[in-house]
């Protein structure tokens, strides 16, 4: 690689590096799963372990993967999340809007944490799946149109 070449063609380099389809979206997906989760703190630990346990897997994909959950969309990520939660446990749990972030303390997210951990479960599983499929099209179509020309 040359010192000229840019990120983008870094990036596309690898993405391409002997990996299936299915092994770059399978990185996509499970980097989703694990932004989604409230462990923060520990996203990038969980990447590593993720990069080291799953062989096959894309890991360049993979840290792409968890920018699913940047600053903008941690909100809604968190709401989203805390709102499943809820839901499957039952209302024993304070309703929670965007507002509350506002007043945001860490005993608040203690308080929600449980509700929040199980919805975010159920989160990242729908985002994951969803991102691999999407992933997963989206590679084998520039392949295919790459290929054509």
């Amino acid at each position: 690689m040359s010192k000229k070449e840019s990120l983008k063609e870094r990036i596309l380099k690898l993405l391409k590096f002997n990996n299936t389809p299915q092994e770059i979206a399978l990185g996509v997906g499970i980097g989703a799963f694990i932004a989604i989760m409230p462990v923060y703190g520990l996203h990038t630990v969980l990447v590593v372990i993720a990069a080291l346990l799953i062989p096959r897997v894309n890991k360049i994909a993979l840290l792409i993967g968890t920018n699913v959950s940047l600053p903008p969309t941690v909100p809604f990520i968190t709401w989203i999340g805390y709102s499943i939660g809820r839901f499957l446990l039952g209302k024993g749990y304070p309703a929670f809007d965007f507002s509350d972030f506002k007043n945001f303390n860490p005993k608040n997210l203690m308080d929600c944490y449980y509700p929040l951990f199980i919805g975010s479960i159920i989160e990242g599983l729908i985002c994951g799946v969803i991102l691999y499929f999407l992933t997963v099209g989206f590679i084998k179509r520039r392949r295919t149109k790459r290929s054509l020309l």
